[in-house]
C-alpha cells in the first residue's frame, strides 16, 4: 500500500505541476487577475512537495513517525486544495456561462485549467490521502 500511495502521490503531483505551469504562464502570480492567492498556491505546492519527500524517506527508512509526518503534511495540503477549488469553481462557471474573448485582460489565469486535469488531480489527491492514512495506521501493510 505504501508504494501505491507513492504512485498516487506522483500522479497527483503531475496534475499539479501542469496546473501550476498553466497558472504561471498565464500570469497567475502577477497582475492581480487570479482568484487564487499566491501564498495559497505556493503553500499548497511546498507542503505537498515536502510531504512527498518525507514519504520517500519513509519508504526507505520504514519508520512510522515518518508516515504520520507525511500524513500531517497532507492535511493542510488538502485544506489549501479545497480552498483553491472553491475559488476556481466560480471561474469555471463564468467561463461556461459566458465565454470571454480569448486573451481578454480580465481573464484569471486559472480559467485555462482543463476540467479533467482538475478532477483527476482531486481524485488522486483523495486516493493519496486515504492510502497514506491506511499505511500510517498499519492497515494493508507490506
Amino acid at each position: 500500500m505504501d508504494i501505491a500511495a507513492l504512485i498516487a502521490w506522483v500522479i497527483t503531483a503531475l496534475g499539479g505541476f501542469y496546473m501550476l505551469g498553466t497558472w504561471l504562464s498565464r500570469g497567475g502570480a502577477r497582475g492581480g487577475r487570479s482568484r487564487l492567492p499566491v501564498p495559497v498556491v505556493f503553500g499548497h505546492f511546498a507542503l505537498a512537495a515536502a510531504g512527498l519527500v518525507v514519504w520517500i524517506v519513509y519508504l526507505i527508512a520504514d519508520k512510522d513517525v515518518l508516515a504520520w509526518t507525511a500524513f500531517g503534511l497532507l492535511v493542510p495540503v488538502a485544506l489549501l486544495g479545497f480552498a483553491m477549488l472553491a475559488r476556481w469553481i466560480p471561474v469555471y462557471r463564468a467561463r461556461s456561462a459566458a465565454p470571454a474573448a480569448a486573451g481578454a485582460p480580465s481573464e484569471p489565469a486559472e480559467r485555462y485549467f482543463p476540467v479533467p486535469v482538475v478532477a483527476g488531480h482531486g481524485l488522486f489527491a483523495v486516493i493519496t490521502v486515504v492510502l497514506v492514512l491506511l499505511t500510517a495506521l498499519g492497515i494493508g501493510g507490506s
